[in-house]
């Protein structure tokens, strides 16, 4: 089976809420009070959603703050899983009854 890129929560940003209601960046960067390169960064996956950028993103979208938190944590534990890989692999699971 092909495995799926990581998708980046400023794709999540751009391709979800962005683009299908019309809002530019430099709209939202305005309306959320956060810097235009901030948000601009975010949407080219250069940069990570924050808690300050999440609470504002969801009190502009209408999500949670954990919606935009939980999209930067999937994105960060799966690239540093394939940073990490073949590290975690000699890593030896441990027994219960080793303990």
């Amino acid at each position: 089976m092909e495995k799926l890129n990581n998708i980046h929560p400023g794709e999540i940003l751009l391709e979800e809420f962005l683009n299908p209601l019309g809002i530019s960046a430099y709209r939202l960067a305005k309306d959320t009070s956060i810097p235009q390169t901030r948000v601009s960064e975010i949407i080219k996956g250069r940069r990570r959603v924050t808690a300050d950028t999440a609470l504002r993103f969801s009190k502009y979208s209408g999500t949670t703050p954990k919606f935009w938190l939980g999209l930067q944590d999937d994105f960060d534990l799966e690239e540093e899983q394939q940073s990490i890989f073949h590290e975690l692999n000699n890593i030896k699971t441990l027994e219960v009854d080793e303990v």
